[in-house]
């Protein structure tokens, strides 16, 4: 009975030494979400989001792990704040329902539940992004990963910089697509602190 104990135990022990998921809690200080768009065929327009938010889990062992975030959209910046002389500036007009539908969509997320590695380096992520109430997928790719401790804080961390590309048509914003254009790079550069 004892050698069979034994066996049980030693037989249990590769499932038990496998590392669980890690959780890490996005800070907002050092999280951006922002966008780039070709602006009437002269140049490209830069565009933020002040306000995002979430997590990631990490399965080191499997390779494996999900991802989700929130972006508060009434927070878009182009650095076109002031009116002037206009009926609205810039940014008033993207929060408004011929784009992003502020007052309806306060959110826009992102979820994923893959996350593919490149030995220990995280590559690309497929998820779906939900944004004025239109869920579409989209994968993103990343270009610049690291996990390990912070050298201020002394707390575990993983950070990243990502990127898709994305049409706002698809999500129903057809506002002067042809001439402000139609299709949008997302970036999103994150720190987050394991929990």
């Amino acid at each position: 009975m004892f050698r069979i104990s034994v066996c049980l135990i030693a037989m249990a022990l590769p499932f038990a030494a496998r590392a669980a998921p890690e959780s890490y809690s996005f800070d907002p200080y050092h999280t951006f979400c922002h966008f780039a768009v070709s602006h009437l065929g002269f140049s490209t327009l830069w565009g933020r989001f002040d306000k995002t938010g979430g997590k990631i889990a990490i399965d080191r062992a499997a390779k494996s792990g999900s991802l989700e975030i929130t972006v508060q959209t009434a927070s878009v910046s182009t650095g076109d704040s002031e009116r002037g002389s206009r009926p609205r500036s810039r940014d008033e007009h993207l929060r408004s329902s011929d784009f992003l539908n502020v007052a309806e969509f306060p959110t826009m997320t992102y979820k994923a539940k893959q996350l593919k590695f490149n030995g220990e380096t995280l590559a690309t992520v497929e998820g779906e992004i939900t944004l004025v109430g239109v869920t579409r997928p989209l994968t993103l790719t990343v270009d610049a990963w690291k996990c390990g401790q912070h050298p201020v804080s002394k707390r575990e961390m993983c950070g990243g910089n990502a990127n898709g590309q994305l049409k706002r048509s698809d999500f129903g914003m057809k506002f002067v697509q042809s001439l402000a254009g139609d299709d949008y790079r997302l970036f999103i550069e994150f720190e987050a602190y394991r929990d």
